[in-house]
């Protein structure tokens, strides 16, 4: 890409979405397309298409999907698969027919099975059973990511699949019941701090292992993909490193200074037991992570402070 390229973020509204167009805003780039659902419905494949053919974009960063943590996947399974499929098919095969140049498509550590060695490469894909609580939204992204290798074989396109670790950051969701762990813990542990609770509890054990990282990070690494001639059609982007849900906890107890207790309720699901990305084809082209995890975490909580009555509950 050069700073006049045509480029579509798909999702841009979303936390993974609005990181990359802040990143590629702070190169310069001018010329980013983003469209919200109630503009362009990408479920509806006469509307991809059609907005495909009027804008032609060069350059697509496939960021648009249906997200959540354990409960949201446990209680609308049908919907995760349903609308993450078709939204991956009608936007991978409208770029096809519409000439984008290369296409970045945002797959998830979740893809991986429930029991694999660790840390996990790419390679693992399709070696074991995958993680029931998060089965459909798991085939789903399989489904994209095999699409785009598909297209790529058969077609001569270059999509990248990127598959990130656990992520946070700005604009995420922070609805207790359908948000991702980081999210979930700050306002949880932040109401118990306000509201001078002696105990905040915890879903499941606090013993499964996750691998955090900032969702700026992952913007950088999908620039640095976009730009670079990379040889690989699916690469891994993690940290490096992963703690305990009692551990990340415990750090967020800290930031925010609560001082109560942390109670685990272990007849919630954990989920995947351990969940590590070995990264280091993505790390061997010249990439590392920037952002330590604490001190992201510190950077969302300041952000959760000044944007708390803004953000999705």
């Amino acid at each position: 890409m050069d700073k006049n390229s045509k480029i579509y973020v798909a999702g841009h509204g979303g936390m993974v979405g609005g990181a990359i167009v802040r990143n590629l805003k702070s190169k310069g780039f001018s010329d980013i397309i983003g469209k919200r659902s109630c503009e362009l419905d990408l479920i509806n494949q006469q509307a991809v298409e059609d907005f495909f053919a009027t804008e032609k974009p060069q350059y697509v960063f496939m960021a648009a999907a249906k997200v959540g943590g354990i409960n949201a996947n446990n209680t609308y399974p049908a919907e995760f698969i349903y609308q993450n499929m078709m939204i991956e098919a009608n936007v991978i095969n409208a770029a096809y027919k519409n000439g984008v140049k290369k296409m970045i498509f945002m797959g998830s550590g979740c893809i991986y099975p429930r029991i694999v060695p660790q840390p996990i490469k790419e390679e693992y894909l399709l070696s074991a059973a995958l993680e029931k609580t998060n089965e459909p939204y798991a085939i789903a992204k399989i489904a994209g990511l095999t699409l785009c290798s598909s297209y790529n074989r058969q077609y001569g396109t270059n999509y990248i699949s990127l598959m990130p670790c656990n992520l946070f950051g700005e604009g995420d969701s922070y609805s207790l019941k359908n948000s991702h762990v980081v999210p979930a813990l700050i306002r949880k542990i932040y109401e118990a701090k306000t509201e001078n609770k002696e105990f905040v509890t915890i879903w499941g054990t606090g013993k499964a292992m996750r691998e955090f990282m900032h969702v700026d990070d992952l913007a950088e690494a999908a620039y640095f993909v976009m730009q670079k001639d990379v040889p690989y059609p699916l690469l891994n982007v993690g940290q490096g490193s992963d703690i305990t849900i009692a551990e990340l906890a415990r750090i967020l107890c800290d930031i925010i200074e609560y001082k109560g207790k942390i109670c685990f309720d272990a007849s919630m699901p954990d989920g995947t037991p351990r969940k590590l990305l070995d990264s280091s084809k993505l790390f061997s082209l010249g990439w590392k992570p920037k952002i330590s995890v604490e001190e992201g975490l510190k950077r969302v909580y300041l952000d959760y402070l000044s944007n708390k009555d803004n953000y999705r509950k």
